[in-house]
């Protein structure tokens, strides 16, 4: 956590919480669930996709467990979410932003992290986008739905875009604060022209109404 640039590393912890909050507000809607199911949701979905690409690196013990502020902000997220779960309901584009701002920073850490670790860069761009969606699809068989990331306005798609930005300039030897934060801006702005817009993924031909 120490090693990530102080902008990069705040926008990486608003997406922690963000990513608890939307978690757990989702776990809200989807299930009847007490106060440990909501909060136990929201982290997974907050800090899942990061475990999943630290086991997967060999990064052991995972950042989640060795750097308090993520377990402190993804628990918090899931109680706020569990207490005002009402009143949230009502922000949901703002809600949105966030968690576009945590889906981008995340993706960008993963496959900057993925690579540090010495794996190639398709494998790096695909560890960006695990650590970007495999909360929520944790999240989501949980609570036995199918996950978001199948079926929602252009989700894993800005990941790995996002990704693949990051490792195209850490291979170029451009890397740095303003180069994440294009990598992120990418993301992030398909992310949102995916909310804005409606814009889905291609679908088999005649299913796309099925999907909506």
């Amino acid at each position: 956590m120490a090693t990530a640039p102080p902008l990069l590393l705040a926008l990486d912890l608003t997406g922690t919480f963000a990513f608890a909050l939307n978690g757990a507000l989702t776990a809200v809607r989807a299930a009847r669930l007490d106060i440990v199911g909501v909060v136990t949701l929201g982290m997974i979905t907050a800090l899942g996709g990061g475990i999943l690409r630290d086991v997967l690196i060999g990064a052991v013990p995972p950042t989640a467990f060795r750097e308090w502020p993520y377990l402190a902000l993804a628990g918090g997220g899931g109680l706020v979410a569990f207490a005002l779960s009402q009143w949230l309901d009502r922000l949901e584009t703002p809600i949105n932003v966030l968690d576009a701002v945590g889906l981008s920073t995340f993706a960008v850490i993963g496959a900057s992290t993925a690579l540090e670790a010495g794996l190639d860069v398709t494998p790096a761009i695909l560890l960006g986008g695990v650590t970007a969606v495999g909360g929520g699809t944790i999240r989501d068989t949980l609570v036995r739905r199918v996950p978001s990331v199948l079926q929602s306005d252009l989700y894993a798609i800005p990941a790995l875009l996002g990704a693949a930005v990051t490792v195209v300039t850490i291979r170029a030897d451009v890397y740095g604060v303003w180069a994440a934060l294009a990598a992120v801006g990418v993301c992030f702005a398909v992310r949102m022209a995916g909310v804005h817009f409606g814009l889905q993924a291609p679908a088999p031909p005649g299913r796309r109404d099925e999907r909506r």
